[in-house]
């Protein structure tokens, strides 16, 4: 009669392999147990030991004297299409984590958990293989399966570390591209999960599922000089320019397929300089099951989607752009996972990096669940997921998405629980936040982590010590909006609504502040940035380099989501590609051209840059005419400085009267209504606008010039060397 363990074994729910199967001390003799479903016989190979079938099971047995066995011998099996196999037995090896690195894990402070868990190539006493490992704490029993066992959770059963409730096994003779997951037996119900690995750094190619065992990566990176600048990076007084890019549908080859992660380096470097762009952004390429998700629903956390390469293709993508001077951010979402079986939701059988309260740990809206931070393993796995890409991949930061739902346990929900002081704010999500960017820069001195946070949430960009969350930047939602908001309104109606552009400086220099058009605003019906556009064709481009040339003198950072750098007519589509072709017209080209002017420009000279978080480098010439919807400022870096009017109506202005700071002549430097530009050409250009004692906006001296329709001018002294 079967004993109740060996039961257990069979029945593949036994918490404690390891003390039936291998070598064992039974009654005097010894005893090797192993445990293969699959197998019509089984043998030793170590002096051709035939091993006995227990009657009735897939158990065989071998009994005798142990100085006839090394420590790890091997297995010699037919399976059940007669195939012969040879292997070592995994159930001979001792526990390969150390209780340090579980400590430091349990506590949440294993900045690099992904060395501790997951797959990884591994040698034991000169014996190759691969050492899995999963925190799965309320599991009765996990096993690996994969294509090497038949996908059989009965077939490699792992050992659990008490008290950490991770559990681990050395499978030998496992190489690098063995497809696997881990199949996980509830203690509470009894229920089996099969899950791909938390830590996994390569799956299959969607719609499969499975991680794949990856090598330790052998790219050699060319860009330490890029790394070296990185760490000494001043980005507070340096220009920054993002390119946000969607890759699958940025563009693709011939036949419609994905491009490689080299494919797309190759053409988007050369794209990326010619645009004056000095950032990439990219939505996130963490693996993810569903396309239309854009990525944002992920499954893998430490793995670069297989739909355009391997990691090391990664690699090569973040290197090319380094050696060619342009920095990569990537999309990270730590706010929320999707409920797919295979991935992290019940993980174990049991809300684990879920919170487990739904109020707390469900959002409705986009039908995910929410990352119970008060759990230090789950902490511990978003915080290494952060460094695993700043080291290992070389990105330069990362934009932390929905931010704004992580603070409020009130987000978006008529039911919601309090926290303990009685407020709505989540203390848990706060404090993972400060520790996220205290570790990552403590870790990675120059690499920024940005907030998508679109609340008047106090304190964003200000360091931890003095009571901030820490972030680097904080997109500026407000100004979005609001810039939005009035740019689409027909200008006849615009002296209504001047507030709508002059309030953002109420609030401009209380936080670092990004000035993104993403990719959320040219999707969900909101049209394109171009069909926002009011007016006539001739218009809506105006109004567009108009747009264009105020964020680029406005205060802040600059992001521009991919196609609205050439006013592409269409919504994102992100099953599609942009509409390249509209290139071939005029109007598109001119907006092309005058981003690429406006990048260039934006670069080049310091007073567009260099105070974008401080009064020092702005100040107002004339806010308050609304009755003309005209604006104008100067940006100033010391004694230099720049003179931006914006004419926001279709009325030019031929005599246009401003007051200037000092006496002297003035030319112009930029003007979006040029012929390049797809404009009506009224310009200045080649003209001195010298000053006249007059007074005008409050200052002794103005000039005149001309101020065409629906467009900006920059003006610079002529003693100023600014050029682009």
């Amino acid at each position: 009669m079967l004993n109740e363990d060996l039961i257990k074994i069979i029945e593949a729910r036994h918490h404690d392999p390891f003390s039936v199967l291998g070598r064992h001390q039974e009654k005097g003799e010894t005893v090797v147990r192993t445990f293969k479903p699959h197998a019509q016989t089984v043998s030793i190979a170590e002096g051709e030991l035939a091993m006995e079938r227990i009657a009735g099971t897939d158990l065989f047995e071998w009994r005798g004297e142990a100085n006839v066995l090394p420590q790890h011998y091997r297995f010699i099996w037919r399976d059940k299409e007669y195939h012969e196999h040879i292997a070592h037995d995994a159930y001979t090896y001792l526990p390969q984590l150390s209780d340090f690195d579980l400590h430091l894990f349990s506590e949440g402070k294993h900045w690099h958990a992904y060395r501790l868990l997951g797959a990884r190539i591994h040698e034991v006493d000169g014996v190759g293989g691969v050492l899995f490992a999963v925190w799965a704490p309320n599991a009765e029993r996990v096993s690996v399966v994969g294509d090497f066992n038949f996908w059989d959770g009965r077939c490699h059963p792992m050992r659990v570390h008490p008290g950490y409730g991770v559990w681990e096994l050395f499978i030998p003779g496992l190489t690098p591209g063995q497809l696997y997951k881990f199949e996980i037996r509830s203690r509470d119900h009894g229920r089996i999960q099969t899950k791909t690995d938390p830590y996994g750094q390569q799956f299959e190619l969607r719609p499969q599922t499975a991680s794949i065992v990856t090598a330790p990566s052998s790219f050699q990176w060319q860009d330490q000089s890029w790394m070296d600048h990185r760490a000494q990076f001043d980005w507070q007084q340096q220009p920054m320019s993002i390119y946000e890019v969607h890759l699958s549908s940025w563009q693709r080859g011939v036949e419609g397929e994905f491009l490689n992660y080299r494919e797309l380096a190759l053409r988007l470097v050369n794209y990326v300089k010619k645009m004056g762009f000095s950032f990439v952004e990219l939505l996130p390429i963490t693996e993810h099951p569903y396309d239309l998700s854009w990525g944002y629903q992920v499954t893998g956390y430490y793995a670069p989607t297989s739909r355009f390469g391997t990691p090391d293709d990664f690699r090569y993508f973040i290197n090319l752009l380094h050696e060619q001077g342009i920095g990569v951010i990537l999309d990270w979402v730590p706010a929320h996972f999707p409920k797919d079986a295979h991935g992290l939701a019940r993980f174990d059988g049991t809300p684990l990096y879920e919170h487990g309260d739904p109020r707390k740990g469900e959002h409705l809206d986009w039908s995910t669940y929410i990352f119970n931070y008060d759990r230090n393993e789950v902490k511990n796995f978003l915080l290494s997921s952060a460094l695993y890409w700043l080291e290992e991949f070389h990105i330069d930061g990362l934009r932390v998405d929905a931010v704004a739902s992580m603070l409020y346990l009130d987000y978006s929900r008529t039911e919601w629980v309090p926290n303990e002081f009685g407020g709505r704010e989540n203390l848990e999500a706060v404090a993972f936040l400060k520790q996220l960017n205290t570790v990552t820069h403590s870790q990675c001195p120059g690499a920024l982590i940005y907030a998508e946070e679109s609340t008047s949430w106090p304190q964003v960009t200000q360091p931890v010590d003095v009571g901030g969350l820490g972030f680097d930047l904080k997109w500026n939602m407000g100004w979005m909006n609001d810039t939005l908001s009035y740019i689409e309104k027909e200008p006849v109606h615009r002296k209504h609504h001047h507030d709508m552009l002059t309030f953002s400086m109420l609030y401009a220099f209380t936080e670092n502040f990004m000035l993104p058009f993403s990719h959320d605003e040219v999707v969900h019906g909101k049209g394109s940035m171009l069909t926002k556009m009011p007016g006539d064709e001739w218009q809506r481009f105006a109004n567009l380099r108009l747009l264009y040339i105020y964020m680029f003198t406005h205060p802040g950072k600059k992001l521009l989501f991919m196609g609205t750098e050439f006013g592409q007519g269409t919504e994102w589509d992100s099953a599609g590609i942009l509409d390249w072709h509209v290139l071939e017209y005029d109007f598109h080209k001119g907006v092309q051209n005058l981003v690429k002017d406006l990048n260039h420009l934006y670069h080049n000279i310091p007073v567009l840059y260099r105070h974008d978080f401080d009064w020092q480098g702005f100040e107002w010439v004339d806010c308050g005419d609304g009755e003309r919807s005209i604006l104008s400022y100067m940006r100033k870096a010391g004694d230099e400085y720049l003179l931006v009017v914006l004419n926001l109506t279709p009325v030019p202005r031929e005599d246009y009267m401003m007051g200037v700071p000092e006496a002297g002549t003035y030319t112009e430097l930029f003007n979006s209504d040029l012929t390049c530009y797809a404009g009506s050409n009224l310009t200045n250009s080649g003209v001195e606008l010298n000053t006249e004692e007059r007074e005008c906006n409050g200052r002794p001296y103005s000039i005149m010039f001309k101020l065409p329709p629906l467009a900006g001018v920059i003006l610079k002294k002529s003693n100023y060397s600014a050029d682009f």
